[in-house]
């Protein structure tokens, strides 16, 4: 199998016949949610016909003859305190595959993507269809979901049942081992960008949008990108910037929503820097956003990849993150960027200083280290998974 560009662009495959692939995730903004409908985008373009099973239309999914979308519907019944959406999705998966003849299923987030793909494939069993199933970790998915009681048990058979699993990190392999014991094998597979998709807005338009934020197109700006989780530290982001903003004419861009936003502008707004942090919510163009900074932070707790790290350097933005998880597989210190500890803000707020101070080498290294991250590197990975999956099911395809 051989990868090439085509005359629109878009990466075109040889030597291998296309499959029929059913992608369940979640639709959200969040990094499990976007590498799925980006991996199906990708298998898309390269003449797979790809089905994103969900509860809702993906985000970050566009209209492509190669891709179906296939509603979940749950059933509402006063009997049920809560909506079985795991039978709901698994009943979903089985009307999809009869209709649509579909090769294999990949499921993006354990809980509950794997346990109704492994009860779809038993189901379709049944009826003598073969559905083999893999299973691609995200995170928390295994690092807070996964451990607690109430679900650790099925996490760990659905993935032991599955019949391939990779995780996007070497990090959050062996966490699966330590907290739920599994004995499959996981292939590690990394989280990826589509270079080609990352083009920057006009100086023109840039220049506009830095005089929208700041007092002036030349002051810097620093970035902050999440679902505003406690584990993604954005009270900490609130607090480095403060410290940096004494020193430097900077502003503060918070992208996403989540349960710890209210906080943070209630930070911002105690420490009388409100004017000049901007909370801007959930935006569907973030790259937009991302060509105007100058470097982004990420503090988090706890990060089994990165994907906003890595989507921030394909802009050509240093990243400044905690030393935790898959963070320093991502990140060349002192080169693309800096890793502290996620409770040292003195040492955060001094790497952002120093890459202020020398912004365009490290613009250059976090371009240079995105590329190793490309998807024309990756792509091709879950493809020879692919196949060999099929071939051990007996349903091979080359």
């Amino acid at each position: 199998m051989s990868l090439e560009v085509g005359d629109d662009g878009r990466y075109v495959f040889t030597g291998m016949i296309p499959f029929r692939i059913g992608i369940v995730c979640y639709p959200t903004y969040g990094g499990s949610g976007v590498i799925a409908t980006e991996l199906g985008i990708g298998l898309a373009d390269r003449g797979h016909q790809v089905h994103f099973i969900s509860s809702s239309r993906p985000g970050r999914l566009s209209f492509h003859e190669q891709i179906y979308y296939h509603g979940v519907n749950v059933f509402s019944y006063p009997l049920f305190a809560y909506q079985p959406y795991e039978s709901a999705l698994a009943s979903k998966v089985v009307e999809v595959c009869s209709r649509h003849a579909l090769d294999l299923l990949h499921v993006h987030y354990a809980i509950p993507h794997a346990s109704s793909g492994y009860m779809a494939r038993e189901i379709l069993k049944g009826r003598g269809y073969v559905l083999p199933l893999l299973t691609t970790l995200h995170g928390t998915d295994i690092t807070l979901v996964g451990q607690d009681p109430s679900y650790a048990p099925v996490v760990a058979f659905s993935i032991q049942s599955s019949d391939a699993v990779t995780a996007v990190s070497e990090n959050l392999r062996e966490a699966t081992y330590e907290y739920l014991g599994c004995k499959k094998d996981i292939e590690v597979i990394p989280n990826f960008v589509d270079l080609k998709r990352f083009s920057p807005p006009t100086q023109k338009d840039i220049n506009k949008m830095r005089i929208h934020f700041c007092q002036h197109k030349k002051n810097q700006i620093l970035i902050h990108v999440s679902n505003f989780r406690e584990v993604k530290n954005p009270l900490a982001v609130v607090r480095i910037f403060a410290q940096v903003q004494k020193q430097r004419d900077v502003c503060l861009l918070m992208v996403g929503e989540g349960p710890e936003r209210l906080e943070a502008q209630a930070l911002s707004r105690s420490l009388g820097i409100e004017d000049q942090v901007h909370f801007l919510g959930e935006v569907d163009r973030v790259n937009d956003y991302l060509f105007l900074a100058d470097v982004f932070l990420l503090p988090s707790l706890a990060e089994s990849f990165g994907l906003a790290a890595l989507e921030a350097m394909a802009c050509g933005v240093p990243v400044v993150a905690s030393n935790r998880g898959g963070l320093p597989d991502l990140i060349e210190e002192k080169k693309s960027g800096f890793l502290c500890d996620p409770m040292d803000l003195e040492a955060m707020t001094k790497a952002v200083l120093h890459i202020l101070d020398n912004q365009k080498s490290f613009q250059q290294e976090a371009r240079l280290r995105a590329s190793d991250f490309d998807l024309s590197n990756i792509l091709p990975r879950y493809e020879n998974l692919y196949s060999a999956i099929l071939k051990k099911a007996g349903k091979s395809k080359t």
